[in-house]
């Protein structure tokens, strides 16, 4: 056998004469010729252009029930699978192509002549085509274990496995999305190269092992993740910088209206922000940078005044940023943002004013997101493994303990701490933040000490921190961190205790008349 051809055998069969016609001919070791097909397929999408092309080349088409059917309706003439394993389909068919004259003719290896004796021998067909996908097992998830059952697909993985395990000669379509590409590659001569029937048998191990997966996960009904699908959706121009690849995964619910192609740091930090907006029942409006907010703005009025507040907090690190809002954005508040220099701008809805105005900044991004929801875990890469944790919830409204002397806060107070308290949840560790009127005064995030947060919510504030709320994410360690507010006038603290120095921390509120409130409940946030 010379060393770039192997020699394949055909059945051909004459369409006039039952003879078996058998020989052998030399071929390029990486193209298949497309000779017999094998289709089953229960999403039949994209079905009548693939058959009708591949009748055009001459292929010979061997299907089964409900498929056969439907390409018998487009007087594209089939072949029934009965016709090779000489058995009808049993068991409300549930038994249909599991037979060795399938199997067989999709797992012989075109190379092992002991194969092809074999083959010779039982009388199969090669196939060189197989396409199949599966029962809808995903569309009765509502449905019990029973009523769920009859949707579990035993054939079609087992074709789809067989083929992609024999992709050096059989060519995998598991996918109608991969008919086009199919298609344009292939040519009934010369088939379809070794690299694509390679790429088509990775996706198919891919699908069986999502579909199976699917299957375990309805049934396991786990609390925690076994299994987390990250399966590459979207490729990105780079991560978080030019030498590092990047993709997204999953299936958006958003959609991108204008702007530059979303990056790597893109999305993450319209997460952050959409994540700190849907927090509040009210009307909402944040601006991130590097993942953290630097200004915040929360209640009734128009966006207009939510931005123009937020971003007064700290106009200085807003160029550049990420802004989301739980509103919809109008004319007034598209003028507004218009005039700075933003990534993102994340909304629920654009009204069409706003979007001619936004127009005009060609590179801007609009991501409309009518009903933002947030992956229930998240993972990260550590120590040659994985992390996944659930992501830190407000599972319930925050109780403040008052554990200084003083008067019981007034509703307003509760309303102002409780903003305090939800920013301060987003900010990266250690994170100290200020709160005043239902906006942020100050935001100091990231540090590897508390003080160091304390003094760049301190220096961001500029000194404005009469009648503010100070919230930190974690307790504080020592009382440093309270002495340095002396003569501010803070309104009150917050902060988680379960310090070995809460005592000594609740001193120093004492003296300082700033009523302390523990809130039980940490938010790191690394």
């Amino acid at each position: 056998m010379g060393k770039n051809y192997q020699f394949l055998i055909h059945k051909a069969k004459a369409l006039t004469s039952s003879k078996l016609i058998w020989f052998t001919s030399p071929v390029s070791s990486t193209l298949i010729p497309i000779r017999n097909a094998l289709i089953s397929v229960s999403d039949k999408s994209g079905l009548e252009t693939l058959c009708r092309k591949l009748h055009e080349w001459g292929v010979r088409i061997y299907s089964t029930g409900g498929t056969a059917k439907s390409i018998q309706s487009m007087s594209i003439p089939i072949f029934p699978v009965e016709e090779l394993t000489k058995t009808p389909e049993m068991l409300d068919g549930r038994v249909k192509t599991l037979n060795p004259a399938i199997f067989g003719g999709i797992l012989a290896r075109r190379d092992h002549p002991e194969d092809l004796n074999e083959v010779k021998d039982h009388n199969l067909t090669l196939f060189d085509l197989v396409v199949v996908n599966f029962y809808p097992f995903q569309q009765h998830l509502n449905k019990t274990i029973d009523e769920q059952t009859p949707f579990i697909d035993i054939g079609g993985p087992s074709l789809i496995r067989a083929a992609s395990k024999n992709h050096r000669w059989v060519t995998v379509l598991s996918d109608p999305k991969d008919y086009p590409a199919f298609l344009t590659s292939a040519s009934p001569n010369r088939g379809v190269d070794l690299p694509f029937r390679l790429e088509m048998a990775k996706k198919s191990f891919l699908r069986v092992s999502q579909y199976d997966w699917g299957i375990f996960s309805e049934w396991e009904k786990s609390d925690f993740p076994q299994r987390i699908d990250l399966s590459k959706q979207t490729s990105l121009r780079y991560g978080e910088n030019p030498h590092q690849r990047a993709a997204w995964s999953g299936t958006p619910d958003w959609q991108i209206l204008q702007g530059k192609e979303l990056s790597y740091n893109n999305l993450l930090d319209s997460e952050a922000a959409t994540q700190l907006v849907a927090d509040f029942a009210v009307g909402a409006l944040a601006i991130i940078k590097h993942g953290n907010p630097c200004g915040v703005a929360w209640g009734g009025e128009p966006v207009a005044e939510l931005f123009s507040r937020a971003f007064e907090a700290d106009s200085k690190s807003a160029f550049g940023g990420v802004v989301a809002t739980n509103q919809p954005i109008d004319s007034n508040a598209a003028n507004l943002l218009a005039e700075v220099f933003l990534e993102v701008i994340i909304s629920p809805r654009f009204e069409p004013e706003a979007l001619t105005i936004l127009a005009k900044k060609k590179n801007l991004r609009l991501i409309q997101w009518p009903q933002p929801h947030f992956q229930k875990y998240e993972i990260r890469a550590s120590m040659g493994g994985w992390l996944i944790q659930e992501r830190d919830c407000f599972k319930k409204p925050t109780e403040f303990r008052l554990v200084t002397s003083g008067p019981t806060p007034s509703e307003s107070d509760v309303q102002e701490m409780q903003g305090a308290w939800k920013v301060c949840k987003h900010v990266h560790s250690n994170a100290i933040v200020l709160v005043k009127n239902q906006r942020t005064l100050g935001i100091g995030g990231g540090q590897v000490s508390r003080i160091d947060a304390l003094e760049i919510a301190l220096q961001k504030a500029t000194g404005n921190c009469e009648g503010a709320i100070l919230a930190s994410d974690a307790f504080f360690p020592f009382r440093d961190s309270i002495d340095r507010l002396r003569g501010l006038g803070i309104k009150a603290v917050l902060q988680p205790g379960g310090s070995q120095r809460d005592q000594e921390v609740i001193e120093a509120c004492q003296e300082l008349k700033i009523p302390l409130y523990f809130t039980a409940e940490r938010h790191f946030r690394h």
